[in-house]
């Protein structure tokens, strides 16, 4: 009898510290207006914004789970931002903003992990993508390390290593590709085309994936030996709205990045980016928005803490 009362108990209390929507509603009720304004002004001001934001999300929780390990920033080497997986990421600033005014309302309440988590979400909604609800409740992690960004998703990771990846996150071939699909908005640095424009075999060569009608236009936006800093879209035609577009340049060779066009070489990720123009297209196959949100929704529950674990940083970039 008492094992099955630890069980009740156990189970009650998981219950009591599980995510959940609306979980600010008593102790700090405009938390999500909050954020939702700064990120819509941040947007206004830096059209980029919105894409920065959502990658911030996937970065923070592929390392070390969804706990804003991320944001730390005190200035020493070791801290998770300055691994090299991490390169390009921004949007601390904007998630920095967001921090202050609410702990000016609600001081000690919101933690930056779900702030990280609901600026992703308002991001893709300022891009025409699908609102959906953010269940929060997340602690600020106590960790930051720049050795556990070591296994991050890379441009050059074949198919099979991205699935481990992702699986080892919980992850399955569907959440690859609709995650992936968050390419759909925002531009890449030239320094990560390199290798597939110029250097696929031993050195030389190019990606035989590509288009040929591709190709020149994929070498003109990133000429070898030009700036490695020049930036092209990751969706060709639709790279400022938030769509399927990108799926449907995967499956005609017109990927931008290495990874994304991996994903119609694996029988089981092409199965999924053709789930979704099929014969009745959306009104009887899936919905490509309906499974991007359980997607975020899903991978925003990825190693969080909870209850009593963590904390609540007084600011993003510091432990307590």
């Amino acid at each position: 009898m008492v094992p099955l009362l630890i069980l009740i108990l156990s189970c009650l209390i998981e219950v009591s510290q599980s995510l959940q929507v609306g979980f600010y509603a008593n102790t700090c009720p405009n938390a999500e207006s909050i954020v939702r304004r700064v990120v819509s002004e941040a947007a206004a001001s830096e059209p980029r914004i919105p894409p920065i934001l959502l990658r911030l999300h996937f970065h923070d929780c592929f390392v070390h789970g969804c706990d804003g390990s991320i944001l730390i920033d005190t200035g020493l080497v070791t801290e998770e931002n300055h691994a090299s997986g991490h390169d390009g990421v921004g949007g601390a600033d904007v998630i920095a903003r967001a921090k202050a005014e609410l702990e000016a309302a609600c001081p000690g309440i919101v933690s930056c992990a779900d702030i990280v988590a609901l600026a992703a979400r308002d991001a893709v909604v300022l891009t025409n993508g699908p609102m959906y609800e953010v269940p929060t409740g997340r602690r600020d992690g106590l960790v930051s390390n720049i050795s556990l960004a070591a296994d991050m998703p890379d441009v050059t990771d074949s198919i099979d290593t991205l699935k481990a990846k992702f699986l080892q996150k919980g992850l399955l071939e569907k959440e690859l590709v609709i995650l992936s699909s968050a390419h759909t908005i925002g531009t890449t640095a030239c320094f990560f085309m390199t290798k597939r424009l110029y250097e696929f075999f031993e050195g030389s060569g190019s990606d035989p994936s590509i288009n040929p009608e591709f190709l020149p236009e994929l070498k003109a936006a990133c000429p070898q030996g030009g700036n490695s800093n020049s930036r092209l879209p990751m969706d060709r035609g639709s790279g400022q709205t938030f769509d399927n577009q990108i799926l449907q340049n995967i499956r005609s060779g017109f990927a931008v990045l290495q990874t994304d066009a991996r994903l119609y070489e694996d029988a089981a990720t092409k199965t999924v980016v053709d789930s979704y123009f099929g014969l009745f297209g959306p009104f009887a196959g899936p919905s490509f928005e309906a499974d991007f949100a359980k997607a975020m929704v899903k991978m925003g529950k990825i190693g969080v803490l909870k209850g009593s674990n963590g904390e609540i940083r007084r600011v993003c970039s510091a432990f307590n």
